[in-house]
């Protein structure tokens, strides 16, 4: 009675470990695979997108810019080149979602800090208002770290077309203003070979909790 005990459980104890193995098997192997898209302008609300690239629907990439940040120094897709980075747009005298964009952002900032493959760029809608002091003085304010974000400026033409033939991001401002441009939550997330990969609402908390996850994600495909 004794040894059928003892082999029972036995038995028992070796189902019970198989059971175990077979469940996390078939766990790992049903599991969704997490993928991030690659955007093209066709994929994106019109509203955001210029009417001259709307109908591309492959290979979208960031276009080459030059603007100048908070510090004076020339920014070019060069100091961005291999690296992941978040875009969005602002101004400094926006007293709505802003001041909220810019504290979420901080936290992408924080949680990125000691990582140099991962960087921040902030545009401003508003380049003859914004110039390069009152940027500085914003980043100060704010705690901008210069080494991880740029803030940055320039001709208003230029910072219009990258925000809606690169970005995809910005929507249209006052048809009587010239490269008018009405700003928007959307954080954008560009991967190393100057892709849209995601849009993420920066005023809310859970979004940025995705961001962060995604762009760790993308660091994991870069390994």
């Amino acid at each position: 009675m004794l040894d059928f005990i003892k082999k029972y459980r036995i038995l028992l104890g070796t189902f019970l470990i198989f059971s175990i193995i077979t469940v996390s098997l078939f766990y790992n192997v049903l599991k969704p695979v997490k993928t991030l898209p690659i955007y093209n302008p066709a994929d994106v609300n019109p509203e955001l997108v210029d009417s001259t690239v709307q109908y591309i629907a492959r290979e979208h990439k960031i276009a080459d810019f030059s603007f100048t940040n908070q510090n004076g120094k020339t920014i070019t897709q060069k100091d961005y080149e291999g690296k992941i980075y978040v875009a969005d747009f602002f101004f400094t005298t926006c007293g709505s979602i802003c001041p909220i964009m810019t504290t979420n952002m901080l936290d992408v900032q924080k949680a990125f800090l000691n990582n140099p493959k991962v960087l921040l760029l902030s545009h401003t809608v508003t380049p003859e208002i914004d110039s390069v002091s009152v940027l500085k003085k914003y980043a100060v304010k704010k705690g901008v770290v210069d080494t991880k974000w740029n803030l940055v400026t320039g001709d208003k033409k230029e910072i219009y077309s990258i925000a809606r033939k690169s970005y995809l991001a910005v929507k249209l401002g006052k048809p009587s203003e010239l490269y008018d441009m009405v700003h928007t939550e959307n954080f954008v997330l560009i991967d190393t070979e100057k892709r849209v990969r995601g849009f993420y609402d920066g005023t809310k908390k859970e979004e940025i909790q995705r961001l962060i996850e995604d762009i760790n994600w993308l660091l994991e495909q870069e390994k």
